[in-house]
Order: C-alpha cells, then structure tokens, then sequence
C-alpha cells in the first residue's frame, strides 16, 4: 500500500487549499485516517483525524477552519483548508490505518504567505 499526498502549495492568508492523500495497492479498507504538520525545527503535531469507530477530532488551532472528508471509491481522503494563517505554513502528512496497518504519505509543503 502507498499514499500520495498532493494538493500543497503557496496560499495568501485567508486563502484554502484542499489536501488529498490517495491509497493505492491492495486495500481493504481505509479504517482512520489523519494528517499531521510539521513546521521547521518543530515536532510533527496532529492537525485532524478520524478514527475507526468515527470519532472526529480537530486541533483546536484549526477547529472551524479545517475539514476532514473521504471518498471511499477512491480510497481518499481530503482535508479542506479554509482561512489559512500564516501559522498553517508546515509539511503536511496523511496516515492512514489501512486493514489493520499504518501507512505514511509523503508529505506535501503548505506555504501561507502574503
């Protein structure tokens, strides 16, 4: 199974951007899944997540800006990014438990910049 993270880019404050994080290879079925950012000289923190039983959890710091969303055909998932602060700017990570296993994407750069 690999995940290909996509959708980065470099956004004015206030802008959005939609992250996509898609799986591919020999799936059963994507049961969680979150994405993670890491800004320079930090530690990779948890931005959004949603767990196997369906328990939604947002960093407080992106509590009504962000949203988590699947499509389940395609083995995706999104995170929709409203309201980008230059704060956001970080690498961004999907992780996905795909039949029981945790999978890394790659990674893609979110630049917030006027």
């Amino acid at each position: 199974v690999q995940l290909q993270a996509s959708g980065g880019g470099l956004v004015q404050p206030g802008g959005s951007l939609r992250l996509s994080c898609a799986a591919s290879g020999r799936i059963i079925s994507v049961n969680a899944f979150s994405w993670y950012r890491q800004a320079p000289g930090k530690q990779r923190d948890l931005v959004a997540s949603i767990s196997s039983s369906g328990t939604t959890y947002y960093a407080g710091s992106v509590k009504g800006r962000f949203t988590l969303s699947r499509d389940n055909a395609k083995n995706t998932v999104y995170l929709q990014m409203n309201s980008l602060k230059p704060e956001d700017t970080a690498v961004y990570y999907c992780k996905m438990l795909v039949d029981d296993q945790q999978y890394w994407g790659q990674g893609t750069q979110v630049t917030v910049s006027s």
